[in-house]
């Protein structure tokens, strides 16, 4: 019984100390997790949108602190609080922002038009003349005139689930050689929707790394969508990866932190 209390004593100091390092902290009955952030209006063409934002402790490095755009999924805004009990793996979202800002990304996350999805795969829109492209274009702006705090434009990295997956891919078509590494959740190249895909055979030279997460019961982006993003990727030679989940289905995947995290960290 000793030796066992010991353990858990351990077990349970080692959780407070890395609890304390991190620069988000957990509360309530039912766990919440709560990141710090801010908030600062970028305008597009026609709209103004609320981006929040959040910066790792401590002060930048020189260059700056290498930064994730995280893109919100369809009708799911990302949020700096959340509850273990949300829906959809949410709570593995807000671990993923936890993770990122602990291992000195600062995290980006500016919403799709009124909260519901971006342009980059609607039919009959092209997105190189869409809101969308114009608002992601005056965001990056700003983020490299300091308006978000010092970071590095040289390590930009995106990711998001579902039409945040899709407008993850876009980065690769809309914005070539800004993206240092990408994660693509849930969905699959930047054009297709849902079980509708087309995956052009030939990628864009200098498409960034990428690495996919997906759930093999996804009943919403089928993950067969997927397979031909990552095995163009693989014939062009651009490094990639891919995680399946077998028994997820469209969720944020509880390997997602971790995983998303480690590929950033890759790709300097």
């Amino acid at each position: 019984m000793k030796t066992l209390a010991l353990g858990i004593l351990s077990v349970l100091s080692l959780g407070m100390s890395a609890q304390a390092r991190s620069i988000c902290e957990v509360s309530g009955l039912v766990d919440r997790l709560t990141c710090p952030y801010l908030v600062k209006e970028i305008a597009g063409p026609h709209l103004t949108r609320q981006v929040k934002y959040s910066l790792p402790k401590g002060r930048a490095p020189k260059a700056g602190w290498p930064t994730v755009v995280l893109y919100q999924g369809s009708l799911f805004p990302v949020e700096f609080s959340r509850s273990s009990l949300m829906i959809a793996g949410g709570y593995n979202e807000i671990r993923l922002i936890q993770s990122l800002l602990d291992h000195g990304f600062a995290v980006i996350a500016p919403p799709a038009i009124e909260g519901i999805a971006w342009m980059t795969n609607i039919v009959g829109v092209d997105y190189n003349t869409s809101e969308d492209f114009f608002f992601v274009a005056e965001l990056l702006k700003a983020m490299g005139n300091g308006e978000f705090g010092k970071l590095n434009m040289a390590q930009l990295y995106a990711t998001g689930i579902s039409s945040g997956g899709y407008h993850s891919s876009r980065m690769a078509v809309a914005f070539p050689g800004v993206f240092k590494a990408l994660a693509v959740h849930s969905a699959s190249y930047a054009t297709c929707g849902g079980p509708m895909c087309f995956v052009p055979e030939a990628m864009p030279e200098n498409h960034p790394p990428t690495i996919f997460l997906h759930g093999r019961l996804d009943p919403v982006v089928p993950v067969r969508t997927m397979y031909p993003y990552y095995e163009s990727l693989q014939a062009q030679g651009i490094e990639t990866a891919a995680f399946v989940s077998p028994w997820a289905r469209h969720e944020w995947l509880e390997e997602a932190p971790d995983l998303i995290t480690d590929w950033f960290l890759k790709h300097p």
